[in-house]
């Protein structure tokens, strides 16, 4: 009687968490922990519409912040998507000006359609610089930075464009909400009671939607894969004939596309209107939801979902400060930089304890092998 022996090492694999994965659950929990912290200690945070404020705000910044996931975990940066962002929201506001389109759903899939264009050229032209002509990317994106705020000045002659009042797709846009009444808050007036309902808007549902995709494409397809192999190790990539330079340019160019839909969600919730000023520092904050979330500057190791994690500490924390009182800039800019050099520093010492096989799950049997993802 034949014997079926389980496959040993496939079970390993399960029985410990990847160092992604455990970056993940701990950006994760910190969330949810100072979130219900700031529940106790402050009235504001007890109304559910505080977090879809959060959510809905920074939607943009979830999306960017799965753009840099992508090119970090490869082992490049991206510090474009702050100028793209930018040029979008005012190509497509002056598209939508001029394009003479009256049907509201035709305006909004054509200037969806720019969005992602103007995206997944800039993804494009930098991702073949990079990869091709292997250009440090810190100097192609800083020049693709430059290059996109250059052309928002210049085609906006150095004006905020802004939509008239009766602009279908402007009333269109200021409607485009979910209201939950079940989630609102009472209000009593002469007498009479009425509900404040929950409002979540839908830029909300497209950037989960964008974390859950990415997400499965990074896990479950060999371009996530190949990106995760390379930015491990790339000599080994190649030598498993893994196509590098094609691998990297794909990362660029959907980051690049990413970019795009950040710039048209910003667009969307704000209301359409296109400034010089838009995006400033963008890219400095999904760097540092990317790095909050567990990605690791070295690249190899990063995961969306705590990307996503990421930004909405940032968020919790900017509203922490709001309703405490402290309006100035400055203080969000001096939590951002403690808040990452805390996760910088705890990323480092987890790895660092865990690599040396310190830190493991209960059920965690021998040394499992490495897995990224």
């Amino acid at each position: 009687m034949t014997t079926i022996q389980p496959d040993l090492r496939k079970k390993k694999r399960f029985e410990r968490l990847t160092d992604a994965q455990l970056l993940t659950i701990i950006s994760g929990t910190i969330f949810v922990v100072m979130y219900l912290i700031a529940v106790l200690s402050i009235e504001e945070f007890k109304k559910p519409q505080v977090l879809f404020d959060i959510t809905n705000y920074y939607s943009y910044l979830i999306i960017i912040a799965c753009a840099l996931t992508i090119v970090m975990v490869g082992g490049g940066i991206n510090i474009s998507v702050g100028g793209v962002i930018c040029l979008t929201c005012m190509v497509c506001t002056m598209f939508m000006k001029d394009s003479g389109i009256e049907d509201p759903t035709l305006l909004l899939w054509a200037t969806f359609g720019v969005a992602i264009a103007i995206g997944a050229a800039f993804g494009a032209f930098q991702g073949a610089l990079i990869s091709f002509l292997e250009i440090q990317p810190f100097i192609i994106t800083l020049g693709g930075m430059f290059l996109a705020r250059g052309l928002t000045t210049i085609l906006s002659g150095g004006k905020n464009v802004t939509l008239p009042d009766d602009n279908p797709f402007a009333k269109w846009m200021a409607e485009l909400e979910i209201k939950i009444p079940e989630l609102g808050t009472q209000r009593i007036r002469k007498g009479k009671v009425f509900i404040n309902p929950a409002v979540l808007n839908w830029v909300t549902i497209i950037a989960i939607a964008v974390v859950v995709i990415i997400y499965l494409v990074m896990r479950f397809t060999k371009f996530g894969r190949n990106t995760y192999a390379i930015g491990g190790n790339q000599q080994s990539a190649q030598m498993l004939g893994i196509n590098v330079k094609q691998t990297r340019f794909n990362t660029y160019l959907l980051s690049g596309v990413l970019s795009g839909l950040a710039g048209f969600v910003f667009m969307m919730f704000n209301g359409a209107g296109g400034k010089t000023g838009i995006g400033l520092r963008f890219e400095m904050d999904a760097i540092a939801a990317s790095i909050i979330g567990g990605t690791l500057l070295s690249g190899g190791v990063g995961n969306v979902i705590g990307s996503f994690f990421g930004a909405m500490i940032l968020g919790t924390l900017q509203k922490i400060i709001w309703f405490s009182g402290l309006q100035e800039a400055y203080w969000q800019d001096m939590a951002n930089g403690v808040m990452l050099g805390i996760f910088i520093v705890m990323q480092s010492v987890v790895l660092g304890v865990r690599g040396k096989g310190k830190i493991s799950l209960p059920f965690a049997k021998g040394k499992a092998s490495l897995e990224k993802g």
